[in-house]
């Protein structure tokens, strides 16, 4: 089965339920999966046993100005003021920008900065993933860099097919 994103019907899906299989704080838990900027009322009504809400879902999170940014902070918001415990799917084009908004500063909210590495499998032993700055000396104190292979740990895999559990919402 198809991601939900990849489904022809995608351009309908708004909502959709089931366990939360990436490894992160929310592992496990029953989660309402939220595409795009969507009114306060309706995710309410689709939360019924989730105590996880992942906004951004199919790659859906992606503001084109100060209004959209505004307009997800507040959804977002909502939701963590009321202890649900939040996921954003951010992608890396996203990232300097997301530090203006306050989502980070609640401890129930989980950014989930998305990086693609296509064809990783061919990558070689030695390859290194560096986490830097937007220039020298900018806005980290150092860079920080990571083993490719070390990060690929088998405990954080989660396979494409895990991601056939998800029943669409209506």
């Amino acid at each position: 089965m198809k991601r939900i994103y990849e489904t022809e019907e995608s351009d309908q899906v708004i909502f959709f339920k089931g366990k939360e299989i990436e490894h992160t704080p929310a592992y496990g838990k029953d989660t309402l999966f939220v595409v795009g900027i969507q009114p306060v009322e309706d995710i309410v009504k689709n939360l019924i046993t989730c105590d996880h809400i992942f906004f951004g879902a199919n790659h859906s999170f992606n503001p084109k100005d100060l209004n959209e940014w505004k307009e997800w902070e507040t959804m977002i918001e909502f939701f963590l003021n009321k202890d649900y415990l939040c996921s954003l799917d951010i992608p890396i084009s996203c990232v300097e920008e997301f530090n203006d908004l306050v989502l980070c500063e609640y401890n129930n909210f989980i950014p989930q900065i998305r990086v693609p590495i296509p064809y990783i499998k061919l990558w070689n032993y030695n390859t290194m993933i560096k986490i830097d700055d937007k220039g020298f000396n900018a806005t980290n104190p150092g860079i920080w860099t990571h083993s490719l292979h070390k990060l690929m740990d088998r405990k954080k895999f989660t396979d494409w097919k895990q991601y056939s559990n998800d029943k669409v919402l209506k």
